[in-house]
């Protein structure tokens, strides 16, 4: 039987904090702005950049928050082309992805992150090719509308069934929800593990060794 298991990036697969803050701030600043804290900052990862900065910047336009969105991206592109760009996997995902692929597992990502951003990341630790299908917030609405989902089952041939949703924030566990996707938390990422059950979860993973058992389905 085929399965598919969708990953969001930041936070699930890779650890990026301190560039997303970094870059969030230079933003608020290149526009005159306070910054928000960085635990505000954090969480509003997830989320496609004009929703983040609405949650930022609270009573902004539209305009603002696309302007505040094209800023961050500048700052990132600004600090991945001087090499200041660190988002290292985090222990254990290399080798469970690899054990989930060569097991007959589908992989796809469903993220808030660039299509560019993605692409960069996964090319650089090398691990792209293990990926059928990638969503971004270039092709579709914030998290947590499920059409990132969505498209992934269309790409795989898959029910929302065979599927099942690995992220770190309330916003995967809301999208894998309103998809109709199992939905797995992990504990090293941006929020909460009680705020992962609290928002679908089925179970928050500790371990990597935790995950695997989880989308296998031997754990809840």
């Amino acid at each position: 039987m085929s399965r598919v298991a969708i990953f969001d990036c930041d936070g699930t697969l890779v650890d990026g904090q301190a560039n997303v803050c970094i870059a969030m701030e230079e933003a608020f600043a290149a526009s005159d702005l306070e910054a928000p804290s960085r635990s505000l900052i954090r969480r509003a990862v997830g989320l496609s950049l004009p929703q983040a900065m609405a949650m930022l910047l609270p009573g902004s336009t539209a305009a603002e928050q696309e302007m505040l969105a094209e800023r961050y991206r500048i700052a990132f592109r600004e600090h991945r082309r001087a090499g200041l760009i660190d988002e290292p996997l985090f222990d254990g995902m290399r080798e469970l992805l690899i054990d989930l692929h060569e097991s007959g597992w589908q992989l796809a990502v469903a993220t808030g992150k660039s299509k560019r951003g993605l692409r960069h990341c996964l090319e650089t630790h090398g691990i792209k090719h293990l990926f059928c299908s990638l969503q971004t917030a270039d092709d579709h609405p914030s998290k947590p509308d499920p059409a990132m989902i969505n498209t992934v089952l269309w790409d795989t041939g898959l029910q929302a069934g065979d599927a099942v949703m690995i992220g770190d924030t309330s916003f995967d566990m809301m999208m894998a929800g309103a998809a109709g996707v199992r939905a797995l938390g992990v504990d090293w990422g941006y929020h909460g593990g009680e705020e992962l059950l609290a928002t679908g979860a089925v179970g928050v993973a500790e371990t990597m060794n935790d995950l695997r058992k989880m989308i296998e389905g031997d754990q809840p």
